[in-house]
């Protein structure tokens, strides 16, 4: 999809919308995994030097059977990198479908409330999970990525939830 249809570029209007203007520069790559994020977290906060960043990472490294424990590390530093920049941090909650079992899915999901817990971060609830509950017809056909009639509604909720913190 073209990124200007994506929800981080439609963030920006939802957020000046509900009385909050933010100017929003997307790190992300797709494929990217917690490791990947870390690696060019450095250069990403001096080049832009943000107020907060919004982290969402992991879904790759779930999709990998990472170990929940380097998600964890990784999520950690990723934090306290971000802090020491003087930014503040908002983690979003992932959740992976459940190829590796329950018990390595429960785990996965487990990292995000105890790493926001740990570090006093604001935890932004999963955003698909609403899609795929009450409009599975806005998840592509992998059941992984949001479709772009989604990205609207994702906007909204991901401002929904920023609101509360900024």
């Amino acid at each position: 999809m073209p990124i200007e249809k994506a929800w981080p570029s439609l963030l920006p209007n939802v957020m000046a919308d509900n009385g909050k203007p933010i100017t929003v520069i997307n790190g992300s790559i797709s494929g990217d995994t917690t490791g990947n994020g870390l690696a060019r977290l450095p250069q990403l906060l001096s080049e832009h030097n943000p107020t907060w960043v919004l982290i969402e990472l992991g879904a790759n490294d779930g999709l990998r059977g990472f170990p929940p424990n380097v998600i964890e590390s990784n999520l950690s530093t990723i934090i306290n990198q971000i802090k020491a920049a003087n930014a503040t941090p908002f983690l979003m909650q992932i959740h992976v479908l459940p190829n590796y079992g329950k018990r390595y899915t429960q785990a996965f999901s487990a990292v995000y409330p105890k790493v926001a817990d740990q570090h006093n971060v604001a935890l932004v609830p999963f955003m698909l999970e609403p899609i795929m509950r009450d409009n599975p017809e806005w998840m592509m056909s992998d059941g992984l990525h949001p479709t772009p009639d989604a990205q609207p509604w994702i906007a909204e909720f991901v401002s929904k939830q920023l609101i509360n913190h900024l």
